[in-house]
């Protein structure tokens, strides 16, 4: 069941989190991402559960780190410099195999940059800043609605892994009002969470620790190989993009997030103003990244341009992944400029009889 509000996003996404059944949230304010941690400051200890304004990014994802060893099913959220300071407790999440929620809302960079919205965290987020091998499933909403939805899938996802998952969205997303229909009941808890730090050692006859420090290497290896062998099954199975217009095959853009919104209206443009066929592809997961998929739903094509409000970070993986004989070009902007109908449209006509485009180093 659901029920349907006229919310903003950073508000939208919060009420959801509290429908999905979130016990605890730990964050510090930051802009474009406020108005979630306000709401979660009056509609958790309402509810009767855990909120606190951290003193800091960093302790926030370390108190994330203690609840989720605790079983509990926790989140947090920042944007674009306030993700920076928490990677190295993701990674610490990642190594101990808890599972969370990271909301990362968008901002321009880089450094400390400007509040409007941008992709250029794209490399962050599906890359990230911690140390060592490990991975965060990332999911990129392109409306609010896709939001509050992609907020079920990623506790689902975290809880069904034991691994981080990230919502990332950009600042447009989060600042927009828009009428959402909201969860109304929650998410079902795992089965097994017997490998928690939750008090229950007596009843069960021996202690959890949880941990992310192996001093012996072949141990630290080890563990290693079965974290990467989690990552190929999360890699297998949960890679998503949306084919929005699968019959059109004169080309297609590529796309996520706010991107994605403004090129279903570019590909109409083309269509009706142009006479061309061509379809907008909506990359849902970051990482995983759809790479099969992406290669199925642009073969055969002459042309596909990556549009993206970053300096062609999407586009480089774009690259990598398809390699196929279909000539890939790429329009963006950054900076807090956002990307318009016309830069895609003349971006497009403007190099769709070129040649690949190499934009950067």
């Amino acid at each position: 069941m659901s029920k349907v509000e006229f919310l903003k996003g950073n508000e939208a996404i919060a009420k959801a989190a509290l429908n999905y059944g979130l016990e605890a949230f730990f964050g510090y304010p930051i802009t474009p991402q406020n108005e979630l941690i306000e709401t979660m400051s009056n509609i958790m200890p309402a509810n009767g559960r855990v909120f606190v304004q951290a003193e800091s990014e960093i302790a926030a994802i370390n108190m994330v780190y203690g609840a989720a060893g605790a079983g509990a099913r926790v989140m947090t959220s920042s944007s674009s410099v306030g993700i920076a300071l928490k990677q190295e407790g993701i990674s610490f999440c990642a190594g101990s195999e808890l599972p969370c929620v990271i909301v990362s809302v968008s901002r321009s960079g880089p450094g400390l940059g400007g509040i409007l919205p941008a992709q250029s965290d794209y490399h962050q987020s599906v890359y990230g800043g911690g140390n060592g091998d490990y991975r965060v499933i990332v999911l990129a909403p392109a409306s609010v609605q896709e939001a509050v939805d992609d907020v079920g899938k990623a506790f689902v996802l975290a809880e069904k892994y034991r691994n981080p998952t990230m919502v990332l969205l950009d600042g447009a997303i989060a600042q927009m009002m828009a009428s959402v229909k909201l969860p109304t009941e929650p998410l079902p808890y795992p089965d097994n969470t017997s490998w928690a730090a939750s008090g229950a050692a007596k009843e069960r006859g021996s202690r959890n620790v949880i941990n992310s420090l192996y001093l012996d290497p072949t141990k630290l290896y080890a563990h290693n190989q079965k974290l990467h062998a989690k990552y190929r099954e999360i890699a297998k199975n949960e890679a998503w993009l949306i084919d929005h217009q699968p019959e059109s095959h004169d080309g297609a853009i590529i796309a996520y997030g706010t991107s994605a919104k403004i090129a279903l209206g570019a590909v109409q443009r083309l269509k009706d103003e142009h006479g061309l066929n061509v379809k907008c592809i909506q990359l849902r997961t970051l990482w995983p990244f759809p790479k099969q998929a992406l290669k199925e739903a642009i073969k055969g094509m002459k042309f596909a341009l990556v549009a993206e409000m970053s300096m062609g970070q999407l586009f480089q993986d774009v690259l990598a992944f398809t390699r196929t004989d279909t000539v890939i070009g790429y329009v963006g902007k950054a900076g807090g400029e956002i990307i318009t109908s016309d830069d895609i449209v003349l971006g497009y006509l403007a190099q769709m009889g070129g040649e690949q485009i190499e934009h950067s180093v």
